[in-house]
Formats: structure tokens, C-alpha cells, sequence
């Protein structure tokens, strides 16, 4: 499927050619770090059909096996764009899902390192859930009471 999406300020905007049924949750301490969050979702994509406007900025990490991953995202708002083989050896680069405009497609298939996912994500729905953001007044609730 043809995917496209920038980043939050909008200096980095990339569209690809995305295998919809390679998208997938990490749970990786690395991707847990690295977005600042209980996991990460990416989709694969092929390198060759990638276009990329705007010049992201680069991080090299070397994961746990010795596996050298390119991590790009924009300079500016720090956005997450997509992860990639520094030396192109496979065919995919992995787009991260939440900046894509299709986000909403593109279903996991896939959970990756689950032995270090954090104990509460498998139970996401029995959480309480807001529709908006109104985290402070709840937090002043809790607190007066």
C-alpha cells in the first residue's frame, strides 16, 4: 500500500511502498528507549520506492545481537521517520507507524521481543480510557480526595 506522512513540524516528509502485512509492535528495551514509550510500531517498506524530503538527522545503535540499525528522525521536532541497514544490504527500511497518515491501517501483525515488554501493555483495554486529554483534572480529582 502507498503510504505517506511527515513529521510533527512538517520539515521531514516521506511516502513509500509499504507490506501492510509487515507492521508490527517491538517491545524492546532499544524501542522502548528510543520512543520514549512501552513499544514501537513499525512497517516494512521497500527501500527503492522510499522518497524522503527534507534531510532527517541520524543515529547508529547496535542492538543486542551486534546488528547495526540507521534510526532517523527530524532534526527539528525530534519525530521518529523510519530505521534502516546503514550499509543497504536488505531491501527494507522499517517506517515507523506513527507518523504515517495511514496509521490507522496499518493493523499490527506482529509483537517482537515480548519477553521485554512491560508487564501492564497486554492489558491496555482493561485501563481506564479518557477521549481527550484530560489527564490534570483527573490527577486533581485523585489528589483531593
Amino acid at each position: 500500500m502507498h503510504v505517506s506522512g511527515s513529521c510533527h513540524c512538517g520539515v521531514i516528509k516521506i511516502e513509500a511502498e509499504a507490506e501492510e502485512e509487515l507492521a508490527g509492535i517491538c517491545h524492546c528495551t532499544d524501542c522502548q528507549v528510543l520512543s520514549g514509550s512501552a513499544f514501537r510500531g513499525g512497517v516494512q517498506a521497500l527501500r527503492k520506492t522510499m522518497t524522503v524530503a527534507g534531510k532527517p538527522k541520524t543515529y547508529v545503535k547496535v542492538a543486542e545481537r551486534g546488528r547495526r540499525r540507521l534510526h532517523a528522525f527530524c532534526p527539528d521536532c525530534a519525530t521518529p521517520l523510519y530505521a534502516d541497514d546503514p550499509e543497504a544490504k536488505t531491501p527494507f527500511v522499517s517506517l515507523r507507524i506513527g507518523f504515517l497518515d495511514q496509521r490507522d491501517q496499518l493493523v499490527p501483525q506482529v509483537q517482537t521481543w515480548r519477553r521485554s515488554a512491560l508487564p501492564w501493555s497486554s492489558r491496555l483495554a482493561e485501563i481506564p480510557a479518557l477521549e481527550k486529554d484530560d489527564f490534570a483534572s483527573l490527577a486533581v480529582s485523585v489528589r483531593s480526595e
